[in-house]
């Protein structure tokens, strides 16, 4: 299926994980996929099977401004931005220092802000531009164990839904959405559960509650509302989380 035949998507933390599921899913589909990671050596290697690396640091606004320029003398436009760098500090409130609450927030708050100003005069050049920002149901539930991850996330969630706005304003033909998973066979996931091994996950059909998901159930959903077939979809927040969210805990 090549339904992103000739556009030109980004995908911070494109190197692993997610970003990586992200990044190939739209390769298959046609897509010229520019995987950008802090870690070059990722990068490149995500960028072997797909297309181009590109170094960033996300938090930074050079490095935002030097990938426009790169981007603009390249392809002349961006259709598709993913914001998915992050990481995942363990620390609740009382245990979390302001220069960890900054750090955390530079590069999964302020990075998806300077992607998205950057990005945005380049994403308005494209017939159809999409942004689509990596969030969490960090985002609507209380881990107080992940405070600052948590905070970087709600803030993900509500400049999603202003960018969305700013864009219909200023009749830029540019969607914004957010999603929202939850547990995902990842590293990142494997961190928080405090495990090394990877947990076996059916690959097809209904997962059972408690399982987690694969990178590719993300991918696939972040895939649609970066493709035509979500051109009504704008300023909305999309949960993958197998009901997680929704199953009421008794005490």
């Amino acid at each position: 299926m090549a339904r992103f035949n000739g556009k030109v998507a980004l995908v911070t933390g494109g190197g692993s994980g997610l970003g990586e599921a992200c990044c190939r899913l739209f390769a298959q589909q046609g897509a010229r996929v520019i995987v950008a990671d802090r870690d070059e050596q990722r990068a490149r290697v995500a960028a072997g099977r797909v297309s181009d690396a590109w170094v960033i640091d996300v938090g930074s606004d050079s490095d935002w401004a030097e990938t426009a320029r790169m981007i603009e003398a390249r392809f002349g436009r961006l259709d598709i931005l993913v914001n998915n760098a992050g990481f995942l500090l363990v620390a609740d409130l009382e245990a979390t220092s302001l220069e960890d609450f900054r750090r955390v927030n530079n590069v999964m708050a302020e990075g998806v802000f300077l992607g998205c100003k950057h990005m945005l005069p380049l994403l308005r050049k494209s017939a159809s531009g999409a942004i689509v920002n990596m969030a969490s149901t960090a985002s609507h539930l209380g881990y107080h164990q992940y405070l600052a991850y948590c905070a970087a996330k709600g803030a993900v969630r509500s400049m999603t839904r202003a960018i969305a706005v700013e864009c219909h304003v200023k009749g830029y033909p540019v969607r914004c959405n957010s999603v929202h998973p939850g547990g995902i066979e990842t590293s990142l996931q494997r961190e928080a559960e405090d495990r090394e091994c990877a947990a076996q996950i059916k690959t097809a059909g209904v997962l059972p509650f408690g399982s987690n998901g694969l990178p590719q159930d993300v991918a696939s959903l972040v895939a649609f509302l970066a493709s035509d077939e979500a051109r009504f979809i704008t300023g909305a927040e999309y949960v993958i989380d197998n009901g997680a969210t929704v199953w009421p805990v008794l005490h």
